[in-house]
């Protein structure tokens, strides 16, 4: 009888999971490659980062989200869509909400976060969550109905949260509107990008002056309604007419994950060991979003796109490991610097001892991200388009 190859299976097609599989299916296994099956509710990978490009044009769905069956075509590593209902964490048994149960001999979790339920008024009703490709889609078929109403004298627009989400959104949407826009950043702190680089706080502070935005520091968000948003500010609430509020704050692990009963944090995450493991579960990772992760120096380290690229280097060297009677390595960060878009021709670049803003540091953000997409064939298809883009641009306008 033939030997069933071992199994893999990775929940969540995010930085954490495809990465993970990707350099699973690269590495030189000893006897029989194992069978990777990376699952996510989604049919494409999500290059986040570079999500608010879409609301100015720049940028195309398929550059930022291809099809995971396109990333994946040649790698032997074998695509599923589907939503996890269950996971049993002694059989590693994943059931789904629709489909057969997958059964695996290594188990990864990465399926990310989730834009929590808000129990403020108005919120899940009118609020535009600003987190996958198809709220960004949501978002843009809002603007386009407010653009051609040529009887609006101005766009409202209120994006809640000071962070690198909201402060980028903000700037991306400042450049599409133009004078016909009205933007407010609504934060509860009293500064934005809080945790940030002096250097990348104040360069927002003054895009931020530039393109018109005004900041509603140590604000909190009392109700929505279709065309109002109700701001309390120290005990005074003011309720102001708005066209859009863009909801950027706020993170929650998947319903499954808050199911396990495993160690976790206050915020639900799942507490892993330096080498990515669950406690008490050396078979079932865990990386990205929803782990709390102390690394081999005992730094804890965020939920970022580059520290869930990094995991999964780990992950992947890792399950390699265990089943190649190897020792299994410590998680160790390196942090290699933050990048931010501030609008179309302005971003900042910070790290490696750099500092950059301005067009320079918008060429670079657009290089070093083109670097960091998952497959060499998509970082030739994309790298191909943004070379030649400019060039059929010019063309058409000479038509």
């Amino acid at each position: 009888m033939t030997e069933q190859p071992t199994r893999i299976g990775i929940l969540g097609g995010g930085f954490g999971g495809l990465y993970t599989a990707l350099r699973l299916s690269q590495l030189d296994w000893p006897t029989t490659k194992p069978e990777i099956i990376l699952v996510d509710r989604s049919d494409r990978f999500l290059f986040a980062p570079l999500l608010y490009e879409l609301m100015t044009g720049e940028l195309q769905t398929w550059e930022i989200a291809p099809l995971f069956q396109d990333l994946l075509t040649g790698t032997g590593v074998h695509f599923r869509q589907g939503i996890v209902r269950d996971i049993d964490l002694e059989t590693k048994r994943v059931q789904f909400e629709t489909g057969p149960d997958l059964v695996c001999d290594r188990l990864v979790l990465a399926m990310g976060g989730e834009t929590p339920t808000i129990a403020t008024p108005g919120v899940a009703e009118y609020a535009f969550p600003f987190r996958t490709v198809a709220n960004a889609y949501r978002l843009e078929a809002r603007l386009q109905h407010l653009e051609a109403d040529s009887n609006r004298e101005k766009i409202r627009v209120a994006v809640v949260g000071g962070g690198y989400s909201g402060v980028e959104l903000a700037c991306k949407l400042a450049e599409r509107l133009q004078a016909k826009g009205r933007l407010r950043i609504v934060e509860q702190g009293n500064e934005i990008l809080r945790t940030s680089p002096d250097f990348n706080r104040n360069a927002a502070d003054t895009a931020l002056k530039e393109h018109g935005i005004w900041l509603d520091l140590e604000t909190t968000i009392e109700a929505i309604t279709a065309d109002s948003i109700a701001l309390n500010y120290k005990g005074t609430v003011d309720t102001i007419p708005v066209d859009i509020v863009v909801w950027t704050v706020g993170t929650q692990v998947a319903t499954a994950i808050a199911a396990l009963p495993v160690k976790k944090n206050q915020r639900g995450q799942v507490v892993v060991t330096p080498t990515l493991q669950v406690f008490e579960h050396p078979d079932i990772y865990a990386l990205g979003d929803l782990a709390d992760c102390l690394d081999a120096d005992g730094q804890q380290v965020g939920t970022t796109a580059q520290v869930a690229i990094q995991q999964a280097d780990y992950v992947g060297w890792n399950i390699w490991a265990s089943l190649s009677d190897r020792p299994l390595l410590p998680f160790r960060y390196q942090h290699l610097g933050e990048m931010m878009t501030l609008g179309l021709s302005d971003a900042t670049l910070t790290g490696l001892g750099l500092k950059l803003n301005g067009p320079l540091a918008v060429v670079a953000r657009r290089l070093a991200y083109l670097y960091r997409m998952p497959t060499l064939d998509h970082q030739i298809r994309v790298g191909l388009n943004w070379m030649t883009q400019p060039i059929a641009t010019l063309l058409q306008n000479l038509t």
